[in-house]
């Protein structure tokens, strides 16, 4: 069973952003969140929901199941 870890959330998250050469600011607007909160999930401060990984998925535009994946699968390299 792999446990959810919030600092490989917001490695993720933080890496998808930067790929796609988007702003937090810009990023947090597109989900429809406030920037303050995407900085505290990116750097592993918060713990974010499933309706806001919704979001930052669609903002990232990518399937929400396939940020979920490629969060389970920094977490599992995070504990090797």
């Amino acid at each position: 069973m792999v446990e959810f870890n919030k600092s490989a959330a917001g490695r993720v998250i933080r890496k998808l952003r930067k790929e796609r050469k988007l702003s937090q600011e810009v990023l947090s607007g597109f989900a429809v969140i406030a920037r303050s909160h995407l900085a505290m999930i990116e750097n592993g401060d918060k713990q974010p929901n499933f309706e806001t990984i919704w979001r930052i998925a669609n903002a990232l535009d990518i399937p929400p199941h396939e940020l979920v994946l490629l969060i389970e699968y920094e977490s599992q390299n995070d504990i090797k």
